[in-house]
């Protein structure tokens, strides 16, 4: 078999594999490398870990994948970005999240589907297929915004 027949038996291999597993976060993002909210299919959020207690998972923002001007961003600087931001989407809350009336005596400060912004190292770090999430305390959203690119981030 040459390498160009073997390529191609790899590629139908892998093509089979991801229509088993179904959508991936990565197929999230539109073409600019932002994260589109409406192409978050529901079996990638069943994949996201379900918080306990008081906790809220968060998908940080990664940013584009050009500048303004027009200069591609490093995969490496992508991620870092998406380390080091203080702003993200909320995919999950817990089921005790703002349910404590005293320290939440106004309701939620956030719900599902909120970009929101967050102490720049808060919360924990989990690694799942394609990104990153962080699980909050529900105290720690500093406040919710309309557009993450309202936030300087690189």
């Amino acid at each position: 078999m040459s390498a160009t027949e073997a390529l191609t038996v790899l590629e139908k291999k892998w093509k089979e594999e991801k229509e088993e597993r179904g959508p991936e976060l990565a197929d999230s993002y539109a073409d600019s490398g932002v994260l589109d909210p409406k192409a978050l299919h529901e079996k990638v959020r069943d994949r996201v870990p379900q918080p306990t207690g008081w906790r809220i998972t968060v998908l940080p923002y990664m940013g584009r994948e050009k500048s303004k001007g027009g200069i591609a961003f490093s995969d490496q600087t992508r991620q870092l970005n998406q380390l080091t931001t203080s702003c993200g989407y909320v995919l999950k809350m817990g089921d005790l999240a703002y349910a404590d009336q005293s320290k939440f005596p106004k309701g939620p400060w956030c719900k599902e589907g909120d970009w929101v912004v967050f102490a720049r190292y808060g919360g924990s770090r989990l690694n799942i297929e394609g990104g990153e999430i962080r699980v909050l305390n529900d105290d720690e959203i500093l406040a919710v915004v309309n557009d993450p690119e309202d936030i300087l981030h690189m």
